[in-house]
C-alpha cells in the first residue's frame, strides 16, 4: 500500500533544520508535507498532490521533543511527597532515605506509566527513554501509547540502604544482577522487533556505586554488540561521590575511566558532582576535562535536583565545551518544556552569567542533542528524509502573545498550554491539547490506588518506622473546625 502524505500548509513559522549550518532556523509562511512516517517537505511552496491537506495558519511547527531519562515507572507516585524532603545527612538527597520507601508497587507501575507519558506527550515530546525495573507488559504499554520510545530496563549487583538516616550500606547479591541483566537483554530485543518500529533498547546499568566492574564491562560489551548505547546513573550524589573514593580512590568519573566505560557509547545519567562542583572540594582531577576528551554524554534533568538545592555546573558549559547533552524529566511532572526554561533559569543563577543558559542549549539539547545521542540523525528536526515526529503550537494561545518570538514565549511563558497537536511516526496522538491514545481516567484511578497501598506499608520500610505524613508533612496543617474568634481590630 502506498504511503498517504499529508500536507499541513501555510504555517505561521516552521523551526526548521539547516543542515548546512548545523541549527535550527525560523521558516515563515512554511509547508510541512510527510509521507507515512517521514518528512518529505519543510519550507515554503510545495505544490505536488496530497491526500490530506491541513490548514496550518496560526501554528507553529516544531521538532518532536527527546526526552533520553525518565522514570515514569516510580515517579508520578513520588507526587505530593518529595517535592521538599531530603536527607540533611546524606548531602541533601532524596535517594537514600526517602525515594526507596515511597514510588509504586509493580502492579501499578502500567498505570503510573502511561499517566507520566499522557505529560509527556503533551508537552510535545515524541521519544522517551524509559528508566524502569523490568516487568511483565511494559513493551506492551509503551507501544499502545503510540510514543517512540528507547527501553532501558536497568539492573544492579547490589541496593543501597540506610540504617540511620546518616550512613550509606550496600547490599550486594551479584548472581540475581547478572539474572536481571540476562532478562534485561531479551527485554531489549524483545522491543527492537516489535513490529510498530517505534520501539528499541538501550543497555541499563542502574548506578555507578551499585554495580561491580565485570557488570558495567559486560553490559558495555553487549551494548557494542547491538549497536546501541548504555547508560547509568553517575555524579548524582554527594554521598556516592564519596563512596567511590573511597572504595577506589577515584572520583566516580577517574573509576567509569579506568574500568574502560568512560567513552561515546556511555550515556552518564545526570554527571553533575564532578571535581570541580562548587559543593565538593576536590581538585586533585580534573572531572570536566577527562569527560570532555572521553565523547560520554550527559542526562540532564535540573527539576528533581533543583528541589534540593542542587544543580549542573552548567548546561551551558557543558554543551559549550562540546559535551555531548541531552535532557530528561526525572521526576514529575513529565513536562519538558517546564524542564527546557528551568535549566536556563537555574544555569544563570548557579554561574552568575546569563550566558552560561540561552534559550539555544536548551533547545538544542531536548531536540538534536538528544537524537545524536541516541544515534538518531533522523530525529529532533525537521528535515526532509527525518521521521514525522512533530508538534503544532498555537500562536494565538493568550500565554503566547505577544507573538515576537514563538520559541522564547513557549519555553518561557506558555509551556504545554499552547500545544495543540502532536504527531509521531506520522500519526496524530494528540489533538487540541488532548491525547487520543492513552485513558487519563483509567490511569489516574489505578496510580491513585497504587500510591495509597504503597503509602501504607510506608514504616515497614523506613528505618526509623515513620509514616509518610512523618517523612513528608503536608504543607498545611489539617482541622476539623476552626476556633470561633473575632479577629483583633
Amino acid at each position: 500500500m502506498t504511503p498517504k502524505t499529508t500536507h499541513i500548509r501555510n504555517l505561521d513559522v516552521a523551526v526548521a533544520w539547516d543542515e548546512a549550518e548545523q541549527c535550527h532556523v525560523y521558516l515563515q509562511g512554511a509547508d510541512l508535507v510527510f509521507r507515512g512516517n517521514e518528512i518529505v517537505h519543510a519550507g515554503p511552496g510545495y505544490a505536488d498532490a496530497a491526500d490530506t491537506v491541513i490548514e496550518g495558519g496560526g501554528m507553529m511547527a516544531m521538532p518532536g521533543l527527546v526526552n533520553i531519562h525518565s522514570h515514569p515507572f516510580s515517579e508520578p507516585g513520588n507526587k505530593g511527597l518529595t517535592e521538599e524532603v531530603a536527607s540533611d545527612r546524606l548531602g541533601q538527597s532524596s535517594l537514600y532515605e526517602y525515594l526507596p520507601v515511597f514510588g509504586m508497587e509493580a502492579d501499578a507501575a502500567g498505570a503510573s506509566s502511561r499517566f507520566a507519558l499522557s505529560e509527556l506527550l503533551k508537552s510535545g515530546v515524541t521519544t522517551i527513554c524509559d528508566l524502569s525495573i523490568n516487568r511483565d507488559g511494559w513493551i506492551d504499554d509503551l507501544a499502545s501509547t503510540g510514543i517512540r520510545a528507547v527501553l532501558c530496563p536497568m539492573y544492579r549487583s547490589g541496593h543501597w540502604y540506610t540504617k540511620n538516616g546518616h550512613a550509606v550500606d550496600y547490599a550486594w547479591d551479584e548472581k540475581a544482577g547478572e539474572q536481571a541483566f540476562a532478562a534485561a537483554l531479551q527485554t531489549i530485543d524483545h522491543a527492537a522487533q516489535h513490529p510498530s518500529g517505534r520501539l528499541s533498547g538501550m543497555v541499563g546499568p542502574a548506578q555507578i556505586d551499585t554495580c561491580t566492574e565485570g557488570l558495567f564491562k559486560d553490559s558495555l560489551a553487549e551494548a557494542r554488540r547491538r549497536g546501541i548505547p548504555m547508560q547509568t546513573h553517575a555524579g548524582q550524589a554527594i554521598v556516592e561521590f564519596n563512596e567511590m573514593v573511597r572504595r577506589h580512590g577515584k572520583t566516580p568519573i577517574e573509576w567509569l575511566d579506568q574500568i574502560g566505560v568512560l567513552g561515546p557509547d556511555l550515556i552518564i545519567g545526570h554527571g553533575i558532582f564532578l571535581s570541580d562542583h562548587p559543593q565538593l572540594h576536590w581538585p586533585h582531577s580534573d572531572d570536566f576535562a577527562r569527560l570532555r576528551a572521553s565523547g560520554a554524554a550527559v542526562a540532564h534533568c535540573p527539576t528533581v535536583f533543583a528541589r534540593r538545592g542542587i544543580a549542573l555546573n552548567t548546561i551551558g558549559r557543558y554543551m559549550d565545551a562540546g559535551i555531548p547533552l541531552g535532557m530528561g524529566t526525572d521526576t514529575f511532572p513529565h513536562n519538558m518544556l517546564d524542564e527546557m526554561r528551568l535549566a536556563c533559569y537555574v544555569a544563570r543563577v548557579v554561574s552568575g552569567n546569563y550566558k552560561h543558559g540561552q534559550t539555544r542549549h536548551a533547545l538544542e539539547a531536548a531536540t538534536v542533542g538528544g537524537a545524536g545521542i541516541l544515534r538518531r540523525p533522523d530525529l529532533g528536526r525537521l528535515l526532509p528524509g527525518c521521521k514525522a515526529d512533530f508538534a503544532l503550537i498555537d500562536l494565538h494561545h493568550p500565554y503566547m502573545q505577544p507573538p515576537l518570538e514563538p520559541m522564547r514565549s513557549l519555553i518561557y511563558s506558555a509551556s504545554d498550554r499552547a500545544v495543540r497537536h502532536v504527531y509521531v511516526d506520522g500519526i496524530q496522538v494528540v489533538r487540541d491539547g488532548n491525547v487520543l491514545t492513552i485513558d487519563i481516567d483509567a490511569a489516574v484511578a489505578a496510580m491513585n490506588d497504587g500510591q495509597r497501598r504503597r503509602l501504607a506499608t510506608v514504616p515497614q520500610r523506613d528505618w526509623a518506622g515513620r509514616t509518610a505524613q512523618q517523612l513528608a508533612p503536608p504543607v498545611l496543617a489539617a482541622r476539623d473546625r476552626l476556633p470561633q474568634s473575632r479577629p483583633a481590630r
